[in-house]
């Protein structure tokens, strides 16, 4: 598997062309996760709501609903309590996790929607290449013994009640609050089921950190969220780890102090993490939004936020206005809990007994 997704990632820096893969049947091309020549263009592939400047409705997250898990038909008041104990405590020994929670929340919900399909290891055809395996969160992505240890201790506690996805958006909630030192509090609404089908090839759709800003608007626009809550989630970049790989090209766009700081942490090394905010790496707070202005961000995705009037208009008023980001993020992460939510009556979706397999 991880050779064939390496010759995959090789062919596709090399061609820039299609190349078939498994699942959907659908071309593939991961645009702002390899970087492109100048001259290069990345094919448009077979879906037509992908890079397209059309808007899809905003996400209703018809279904939801608050205290979903205190009603009669889904009866598990303790499921919200030990999805936040479980957070809390990885956090605590990890900042790290935390970020990773809030980043497996995002790239759940932006390929086929919050349905919890980025931690299926198989799915209900057989399929092994899921989203786990694509290029974007191949050996990236962080927090799954999270998810699968608050799972257990729901099961032990009400069996069959609580779905997975569920799981990742209340971690992703209480990972936020606890980096931000309860500063922001994300309005979770519950009842999503688990899909039963996950494929690599469909991490494509996530915008990557050599995406530009037309690039990153049209992912956004493609799952019903604004230019605005583009630029709000983005934030989230104040936390976390990045390889070297992904930004040692922009040195010499960087702040030069920073850029000798990075250089000597990378050492030559792509594979080396570093923080992706130098100045509160282990806080979810509107900083990022001063190290955009102040060039001290790594990568191409964040230095495009600079080239609007008005995506420049929000960086600056989220970096000057105590607060004002916090409640945005609060909105546009409840936004985007909502992207293709599987409820009661939907098909292809259940709960799931353990959160990397489907039932049987």
């Amino acid at each position: 598997m991880a050779n064939k997704l390496a010759v995959l990632v090789t062919l596709l820096a090399l061609s820039l062309g299609p190349a078939a893969s498994q699942g959907q049947g659908s071309n593939i091309c991961f645009n702002g996760w390899l970087r492109l020549p100048s001259s290069g263009t990345c094919p448009r592939g077979s879906r037509p709501d992908f890079r397209t400047r059309q808007r899809v409705p905003a996400p209703t997250g018809e279904g939801l609903s608050f205290g979903y898990y205190n009603n009669n038909n889904s009866y598990c008041p303790q499921a919200e309590r030990i999805v936040k104990d479980a957070v809390k405590k990885a956090v605590d020994q990890n900042p790290g996790i935390g970020a990773g929670l809030i980043r497996l929340f995002f790239h759940d919900c932006f390929v086929r929607g919050c349905d919890g399909s980025v931690l299926l290891t198989a799915t209900a055809s057989g399929n092994s290449d899921t989203e786990r395996e694509g290029p974007p969160n191949k050996d990236s992505l962080r927090g799954f013994e999270v998810i699968d240890a608050a799972k257990a201790a729901i099961e032990a506690a009400c069996p069959g009640i609580v779905s997975c996805a569920d799981i990742v958006a209340f971690a992703a909630r209480d990972a936020s609050s606890v980096l931000s030192n309860g500063r922001v509090n994300v309005p979770t609404p519950a009842g999503r089921l688990d899909g039963r089908e996950s494929f690599a090839n469909e991490t494509d759709q996530l915008p990557g950190p050599f995406s530009n800003l037309t690039a990153l608007e049209d992912s956004f626009w493609a799952k019903g969220l604004s230019p605005d809550e583009m630029v709000t989630l983005s934030g989230a970049h104040t936390i976390g780890h990045a390889k070297c790989q992904f930004f040692s090209s922009r040195f010499a766009d960087m702040d030069p102090t920073l850029a000798a700081k990075l250089k000597a942490q990378c050492n030559g090394n792509d594979g080396t993490f570093v923080d992706q905010d130098d100045v509160t790496p282990n806080v979810l707070d509107s900083q990022y939004y001063k190290n955009v202005i102040d060039k001290k961000v790594l990568f191409d995705s964040d230095a495009a936020l600079t080239n609007s009037t008005d995506t420049v208009t929000q960086v600056t008023d989220n970096a000057n206005s105590a607060g004002a980001w916090e409640r945005k993020f609060e909105k546009a992460m409840e936004s985007m809990g909502k992207i293709g939510v599987k409820v009661r009556g939907s098909s292809g979706a259940e709960i799931r007994k353990v959160c990397s397999r489907v039932n049987n």
